[in-house]
């Protein structure tokens, strides 16, 4: 099996530098670029089924984002959110450089490409507003844009029942004496990935549990709960207003993947992201619920055409 390589770029948080790690895949001076975006507790090798389906057209880029995988942690961990990871991605961005960018967001990954994309709305409107002699003084042109985007099972509405779920083992601070018993524990906390082969569930854990002392452990900072928990109501309501804006902002073409059983993505935030954004449409998949993990052939089919199409 052909490895990515590993890269990563210096990013800011208000508590200082930290070092974003990702890995790549094809091409690296292909400027058609598709730039992969894991879930809350993943990593960027989540996509390595996709990324070598990918790799003979596109340079795929798949991000450990901050706290997880082989990127540093935060020295304050209440900086984990959209806001600080959205930042990163910014970074990472204009490192690039890309002629062309397809996000392939999945779950948390997704939201961060709203964020970016309600970002850029605001980044234009502001130079809207500039005077010529603003314009001229200007900083240049940062190389950030949004061609396509996959929303795989997240919306701007997150049901609270998924959210409640997620909060059980986010933060558990598990340990497991041999990789396989990390893998029975991660099929029962990830069972909503639906079917997969023992080989898959292999490769779903091998990169968010690493051996420590004899021990199998996450493989992601366990303050990343510390934020979870902290986020109020209000600022969930809050939160969810600015996602709806970002996401009604997209005016690139926009692929919906949906688990038929996802406790996080209902039929009826579908509905209503469809209703709202003309450029959307949907696909879901039996037998799934959050969130599809694009190792199967359908599913990899479906992302695979939207971002081939022109």
């Amino acid at each position: 099996m052909t490895l990515p390589r590993l890269n990563a770029v210096t990013c800011s948080s208000p508590a200082g530098l930290h070092r974003m790690a990702y890995h790549e895949w094809g091409d690296s001076d292909n400027p058609d670029t598709v730039l992969c975006v894991h879930g809350l507790t993943r990593t960027g090798r989540d996509f390595d089924a996709l990324a070598q389906r990918l790799a003979k057209d596109f340079r795929v880029v798949c991000p450990d984002v901050v706290g997880r995988g082989m990127s540093d942690r935060l020295a304050n961990p209440l900086f984990y959110g959209v806001p600080q990871y959205t930042a990163d991605m910014v970074s990472l961005i204009a490192r690039l450089q890309p002629s062309r960018l397809q996000w392939v967001g999945t779950s948390m990954g997704g939201l961060i490409g709203m964020a970016y994309a309600g970002s850029m709305a605001y980044a234009r409107q502001l130079q809207q507003q500039q005077t010529p002699a603003q314009t001229y003084q200007a900083l240049p042109e940062t190389g950030l844009r949004l061609d396509k985007l996959v929303l795989n099972d997240v919306g701007p509405h997150i049901e609270p029942v998924s959210l409640a779920r997620i909060g059980q083992y986010v933060g558990e601070a598990v340990s497991f004496d041999s990789l396989a018993s990390a893998v029975e524990y991660v099929k029962k906390t990830a069972a909503s990935f639906g079917p997969h082969t023992e080989q898959q569930w292999q490769a779903l854990t091998r990169y968010t549990y690493i051996e420590q002392s004899g021990k199998w452990i996450k493989h992601y900072d366990l303050g990343i709960a510390e934020a979870f928990k902290m986020v109020t109501p209000e600022q969930a309501t809050q939160g969810e207003q600015l996602l709806w804006q970002a996401y009604t902002c997209v005016q690139a073409p926009v692929l919906i993947v949906r688990g038929q059983q996802s406790d996080l993505l209902s039929p009826a935030t579908l509905k209503k992201m469809l209703e709202l954004n003309p450029r959307a449409r949907a696909v879901e998949f039996a037998g799934v619920g959050h969130a599809p993990t694009l190792m199967a052939a359908d599913q990899l089919e479906a992302v695979i055409g939207f971002l081939n199409e022109h």
